[in-house]
């Protein structure tokens, strides 16, 4: 019977899963209001039974309604369906058979479609709706009782289907909450281009590293790479064509790592690599392998398949030494393979 809404149609389209859930709870709702008008036939309460009829009629234009984006009627659709559906199921069979249950539905939903304030004010109707709903109850005897074995089995009936809502939406809201937070997380962590680190958070992994390393030292190296005359990339085939390569080289680069390796964009062109236990040696040889995947890498542009070149610095750390420090030998190393002719590997130890 109930369904979960937006009530700011610029709200929804900002948050598509939250109305693709309202349409979900739609169908749900939908089928809980075609079994009830069976039961409801079968306990011989014609009024209920033809009440679902309508109810399910509703759901099915509101779930039209969210499909085309019209939220603002979903909306009125679900809340109307819901108030006098509970009210009359409760008046007709009673309080026990639990219908009021369906008004707890809205609670969330208020909460998370509308402005704090706005959702109070309509948790206050609510709850005054629900309290005077009680409160009639104690003086008036419902008009079309059932059996008490008929009127438990309904009241068992609404607690499940309110019980499984409830559930279901506590589980939509964790993992809509979890995909968030690695969302933010992998925003602050990565480059938006490259999907490579960023520099902020290789700076941040590095220095842990190198609080293990001086824990219990082994080998580490530094790799700075840089791509060969980018400018003129970027001047001759323009920031799309060159970004094409960004991502290109970097995809690339980060299949060439080890697992234990890790690789960031450092800037611009330029990209960092940690290798824990990997000696000069180990690191040059791994090295000249990359930098030859990137003579033989191709990219397309508009004009042409574009080919670039990788020059690379490459330095051992050294114990208790300020990351700066390496980073500015491996710097000094790129700087000398690119005096010397681009497209080379230079080690400092």
């Amino acid at each position: 019977m109930q369904g979960t809404y937006s009530q700011n149609p610029h709200k929804s389209e900002a948050r598509p899963e939250f109305w693709q859930l309202s349409m979900r709870c739609c169908q749900v709702a939908g089928c809980v209001d075609v079994a009830f008008f069976f039961i409801f036939l079968i306990l011989g309460s014609p009024i209920l039974a033809w009440i679902n009829v309508l109810s399910v009629a509703m759901y099915i234009y509101a779930y039209r309604a969210f499909d085309r984006r019209r939220n603002r009627l979903a909306v009125m659709l679900i809340r109307t369906e819901v108030l006098v559906h509970a009210g009359l199921g409760t008046l007709l069979v009673g309080w026990g058979s639990g219908f009021h249950y369906f008004l707890l539905m809205f609670i969330p939903a208020l909460f998370v479609s509308m402005r704090a304030r706005s959702a109070w004010i309509l948790a206050a109707c609510l709850w005054a709706y629900y309290v005077g709903l009680d409160a009639l109850m104690w003086y008036i005897e419902p008009l079309q009782p059932i059996s008490s074995n008929a009127l438990l089995g309904v009241h068992i009936f609404n607690l499940t289907v309110v019980f499984c809502m409830f559930s279901y939406l506590a589980l939509f809201y964790v993992v809509t909450v979890t995909r968030a937070h690695k969302s933010l997380a992998r925003m602050a962590t990565t480059d938006s281009l490259t999907g490579l680190f960023n520099r902020r958070h290789m700076i941040t992994l590095t220095e842990k590293v190198l609080a293990r390393h001086n824990r219990r030292p082994s080998h580490l190296t530094l790799m700075l790479m840089d791509i060969d005359h980018f400018k003129q990339i970027n001047d001759q085939y323009g920031h799309d064509t060159g970004d094409r390569v960004l991502s290109a080289v970097s995809h690339l680069l980060q299949c060439s790592m080890r697992e234990q390796d890790f690789i960031g964009r450092w800037g611009g062109e330029e990209f960092l690599a940690v290798l824990p236990d990997s000696d000069l040696e180990q690191a040059t040889e791994s090295a000249e392998r990359i930098r030859s995947a990137i003579q033989a890498l191709e990219t397309d542009s508009d004009l042409d398949k574009i080919r670039v070149t990788l020059s690379i610095g490459i330095t051992q750390y050294r114990a208790e030494e300020p990351l700066s420090h390496a980073i500015a030998r491996a710097d000094s190393a790129l700087y000398q393979g690119k005096s010397a002719g681009r497209n080379r590997v230079v080690e400092v130890a």
